[in-house]
């Protein structure tokens, strides 16, 4: 039986949903699905440049659970940047 996902801390409401490649209509794209912990993360470790550890104390989850969301994170980044996707941040 799988273990149930405990509640992440996220400090941060994202006021935008949606980024996507200039000039390319949303319609015609492909989205990667961000969801709001993955922002959390990246925004805590990245841009807040916290430690993991830190990071994962303010989440209120293990530094292990958050190096597995940040990988999940980049990722999708990545895929988006390079594939010309849009992200689409999800709740």
């Amino acid at each position: 039986m799988v273990r149930p996902i405990k509640p992440r801390r996220v400090y941060f409401d994202p006021n935008v949903t949606y980024f996507k490649p200039r000039g390319i209509p949303l319609s015609v794209l492909e989205e990667v699905g961000l969801a709001v912990d993955e922002l959390e993360a990246i925004r805590l470790c990245d841009l807040r440049n916290l430690d993991q550890t830190k990071a994962a104390k303010k989440m209120k989850i293990s530094q292990s659970t958050l190096g597995r969301i940040l990988i999940s994170a980049r990722k999708k980044i990545a895929q988006a940047l390079i594939e010309g996707k849009a992200i689409k941040i999800t709740k």
